[in-house]
């Protein structure tokens, strides 16, 4: 079978892998944030501060709902990983075939369920009466394209499986021109309002989603599957179930935090929810290097686990921290010069000089943190590249309770300013448990695989064996299957 357009990143210099196959995701995350940008500037320039709160005031159930279902996607992606790592491409292919049942499914179900509750939802977050009509005018839209959502992530990732990290950008770069020219047109020339927007992004994921599935097909003749392979496997899907539920929870978990702290940050009324919409923008921006570094390491990590290579999971994630930390100091520096001018792209600071102060207060103090982001980010998909979701659900817990402690405690008492620390007091948190848990993972999965590592006394030992048992018990067939490989 051809793998020309596939990557091995079992072997090779990591930190050359790395950049490698970060680079492409990373203009395809910028791209992405372009035409969120776009979203957000037309919607703030054309239609006011109002109508920016009501897109705004979305952001956290938007994150808590497509986020649930962008993680399972991935977490449907990891055995694929692992068996292009191990050589096994039969294994590859009933993978592929059930993620796609499982998607299918889980994009009807999600579609229904939210369209119909968003506006109980919205209501819960204590969204401010006069931008609530708008509010759930765009949601319910873009709920109810999750299926365009799902197939554009499913696609993706599972061409990144595979090493292939240029199509999804590709086509998420044409997707992002399309939303620019469908957010003028709508918005501005058919007046659709807010609704105008989310009708744009779905579209434009649509082109993006069908574009991955035809390349998959005439491009990976090693994803053409047998009669046999296609047949729906339901203890593999239950397989696939217990990688990727894990992983959608965690995202939807983290997103509680954020809804809880959108609760309190709702009772400071239209110009704080305006300021922190815009600023989020901005800081999903920023945050493109975080992502892509994240994915690549989901990615590095499921194939060289496939492969056994225990010691090259180490190593590249150490060079990813590198690349990061570099990055998240002169990003920082940006955001002290440039932040306020930045912002000018969503806020108008003549007639909204209020929002820009917030805002900027927000971006500069998110900005401070973005090293404990970064490690939030290659710690956990790392533990989820190996396979063990369920460990890295445990993140998004205490940065959900971190969040929550904020908003209930802090933002009753300093207002604003407890609001922009949410986020800095939730990385902190989870990097509290994601540092010592990867590196008892790690250990743990060198004695289960019989990897040589470092000498250790016999308590070391001991501890080491205790844990690497409840691993290999959480992470079930997926890990025997990788063990046998």
């Amino acid at each position: 079978m051809s793998r020309t357009s596939t990557r091995d990143l079992t072997q090779g210099n990591p930190m050359k892998l790395i950049l490698g196959f970060a680079a492409p995701l990373l203009f395809g995350f910028l791209f992405q944030q372009f035409y969120s940008f776009v979203d957000t500037a037309i919607v703030g320039k054309y239609l006011g501060a109002a109508k920016l709160a009501a897109v705004g005031d979305t952001g956290s159930i938007n994150f808590l709902v497509l986020g649930f279902c962008q993680g399972a996607c991935a977490g449907f992606a990891i055995p694929i990983a692992q068996a292009f790592g191990a050589k096994d491409e039969h294994e590859m292919r009933r993978c592929v075939a059930a993620s796609v049942y499982l998607s299918a499914f889980l994009s009807i179900l999600m579609a229904i369920l939210t369209s119909l509750l968003c506006p109980v939802m919205l209501r819960a977050m204590n969204t401010p009466e006069e931008i609530i009509a708008d509010s759930v005018a765009y949601i319910r839209i873009i709920f109810m394209g999750i299926p365009v959502t799902i197939l554009y992530n499913m696609a993706s990732g599972i061409l990144r499986s595979l090493g292939d990290s240029k199509t999804p950008v590709f086509f998420l770069i044409l997707a992002s021109l399309v939303n620019v020219v469908l957010d003028l047109f709508f918005i501005i020339y058919v007046k659709m309002d807010v609704a105008g927007a989310a009708v744009a992004t779905l579209i434009s994921q649509l082109v993006s989603g069908v574009g991955c599935i035809l390349v998959m097909v005439r491009r990976f003749p090693m994803l053409r599957l047998s009669s046999e392979e296609r047949r729906p496997d339901p203890a593999l899907m239950k397989s696939l179930l217990l990688t990727g539920l894990p992983m959608g929870l965690q995202y939807s978990i983290t997103a509680i935090g954020s809804v809880i702290v959108q609760w309190s940050v709702n009772g400071l009324g239209v110009d704080a929810v305006a300021a922190i919409a815009a600023a989020s923008k901005l800081s999903m921006f920023f945050a493109c290097v975080f992502d892509a570094l994240s994915t690549t390491m989901a990615t590095y990590a499921g194939q060289n686990m496939g492969a056994r290579k225990v010691d090259r999971i180490d190593h590249g994630l150490r060079d990813a921290a590198i690349i990061g930390t570099i990055y998240c100091i002169a990003a920082f520096l940006v955001i002290l010069l440039l932040g306020p001018s930045l912002l000018g792209l969503f806020i108008n600071r003549y007639t909204d000089p209020e929002v820009m102060r917030m805002a900027t207060t927000f971006i500069r103090m998110n900005g401070a943190f973005y090293i404990p982001l970064l490690f939030v980010n290659i710690l956990r998909l790392s533990i989820q590249g190996m396979g063990y979701t369920k460990i890295a659900m445990i993140a998004g817990v205490f940065e959900m309770v971190a969040r929550t402690l904020v908003a209930v405690l802090l933002v009753p008492v300093l207002g604003f300013t407890g609001a922009c620390l949410a986020n800095p007091a939730a990385w902190i948190m989870a990097d509290l448990f994601l540092v010592p848990c990867y590196i008892r993972v790690i250990r743990a999965v060198r004695m289960r695989l019989h990897v040589p590592g470092r000498a250790r006394t016999a308590k070391e030992a001991a501890r080491a064996h205790t844990f690497s048992r409840r691993l290999a018990w959480q992470h079930g067939r997926n890990f025997r299957h990788a063990a046998r490989h």
